[in-house]
Parts: structure tokens; sequence; C-alpha cells
């Protein structure tokens, strides 16, 4: 005779997985905004940028994951030095509110 599954068992089971997965991918987006150097801006500016990238048209975000691309394959010098000027162009259309508010530099 067959035994019994065990429901909650097998959902507790996949709620700690997605958890898990969860912290995963969480502790790995931290450590890219690290290693791109992103990790310079303010979290309003960074906050900012990730907000116009969502917004951004396809082309931009084809010309954006070419370079991305670039970044993973070990041409990750070249690569930040782009996204620093990308970075620094996104950072001074969000610079107003920010340095009235005399935040600036923080992260």
């Amino acid at each position: 005779m067959r035994r019994p599954r065990d429901f909650d068992a097998e959902l507790q089971a996949l709620t700690d997985k997605a958890k898990a997965l969860k912290s995963k991918k969480q502790g790995q987006l931290g450590e890219l905004v690290i290693a791109t150097g992103a990790d310079v801006l303010s979290i309003e500016q960074l906050a900012g940028a990730l907000l116009d990238a969502v917004g951004a048209d396809a082309a931009r975000k084809e010309a954006w994951r070419k370079s991305g691309g670039a970044f993973f394959r070990g041409d990750g010098a070249r690569s930040r030095k782009r996204a620093g000027r990308n970075a620094g162009g996104v950072s001074a259309i969000g610079a107003g509110p920010q340095s009235a508010s005399g935040e600036a530099g923080t992260a």
C-alpha cells in the first residue's frame, strides 16, 4: 500500500527553497552593483537610474544588453567606464532634489 503524501512538509520545503532563491538573487544583485561600480551612487541616484531603465525603449535596452554582455565576458573595465558615463547623465537629472535636501553622497 502506498504511503500518503505529506503535503504540508512538501509545501514547507518549497517555501524554504523559494526563500533561499530570493535571498541568493538579492545577494547577486548586490554583488552586481558593487562589481559595476554603481555602489558609488547614492541610493536615490541608483533607484532613479533603475526606474529610467525599466521605462527605456527597446533600442536602448538592446545597447545595454550588449554592454552588459561585454562586461560579463571580461571586458569589464571598458563597460564600467561606459556605465559611469551613463550613470553621470542620469545622476545629473536626479541631483537637483537630492542636493537640495543635503544628502549628497549617502549610499
